[in-house]
């Protein structure tokens, strides 16, 4: 082989490993055992393709607008440390987006959202089932909300838990610091995100722009079977629907928001790191509508 050639061969190496895990550069904030040497990968990046355009999905009727700029959206919710790198890149170029606004947003261990506490534990049903024989013919329109998403819900109360917005760095990436989802009727476990372009940050937060990108992050199974022992996931009555039986989720891996997972399998509760990257339109307006 002559020096040129291996010169060549080593740049496509480096190529190769920029786009494994998606180009993610993932940064420890503080979930402890799982980022120790010897956490084993449960979901191995895969040499993927960076021109690809992440699904776009329902946005939910849970959604608040961003007023929380932060990137520990954790409170005093309890449940198993969850750091969440995602990296944002115009999928048909594959540059980072720089100072993009990223939404995430979930509900808690038991499966209730912030600022809808009054929903309970059922994807927008809220209240009681009814009971008895049907009287009459439904009239109107059917209600929104419910499991697969439907119109927005107007908050019910002030809470901001599980939560935040934060500003993407010259790489696209964002991270956050949060709690593993629990889960609720009808939907597998997920975490909900935008992406926000063309705006501008200032004191007060991020201002003006438009919404380029909705979707959602989901989980493998064997994760998330292994927080069914873990409390405070152990007390959640509510069945859970699978990633397989999900309504929402498009089945499609990695390009439709399933992440790399990174945790203990024995120790799950000591934290988990998720990555993903996020291939999006900065042209384009996607509202999740």
């Amino acid at each position: 082989m002559t020096e040129t050639q291996e010169s060549q061969d080593k740049r496509q190496l480096t190529r190769r490993a920029v786009l494994a895990a998606g180009g993610v550069a993932v940064t420890a904030v503080g979930v402890g055992g799982a980022f120790a040497a010897g956490a084993s990968a449960q979901e191995e990046a895969a040499e993927d393709t960076c021109y690809t355009l992440t699904s776009e999905l329902v946005e939910g009727p849970y959604y608040i607008d961003a007023d929380k700029i932060r990137q520990d959206v954790t409170e005093d919710e309890e449940g198993i440390p969850l750091a969440l790198t995602l990296k944002v890149i115009d999928a048909e170029t594959c540059k980072p987006l720089r100072d993009a606004a990223v939404d995430i947003w979930h509900c808690n261990a038991l499966g209730i959202y912030s600022g809808y506490e009054a929903m309970g534990s059922g994807g927008g049903g809220g209240g009681p089932a009814p009971t008895g024989t049907p009287t009459g013919t439904p009239t109107g329109a059917p209600p929104s909300g419910g499991p697969g998403g439907g119109g927005h819900q107007e908050p019910t109360d002030d809470e901001r838990y599980l939560r935040g917005t934060w500003r993407t760095d010259k790489h696209g990436h964002v991270t956050f610091r949060t709690v593993f989802p629990g889960w609720y009727q009808g939907r597998c476990v997920h975490i909900h995100v935008k992406v926000h372009v063309d705006g501008t940050w200032t004191d007060a937060g991020y201002e003006g722009g438009r919404t380029c990108h909705t979707g959602q992050l989901f989980f493998a199974e064997k994760a998330v079977l292994l927080t069914e022992d873990v409390e405070p996931y152990s007390t959640n009555t509510t069945t859970r629907t699978t990633l397989d039986d999900d309504t929402i989720y498009p089945g499609n891996g990695h390009a439709g928001g399933l992440l790399y997972l990174k945790y203990d399998k024995k120790h799950i509760a000591r934290g988990v790191r998720g990555q993903l990257t996020l291939g999006v339109a900065p042209d384009g307006t996607n509202n999740g509508s």
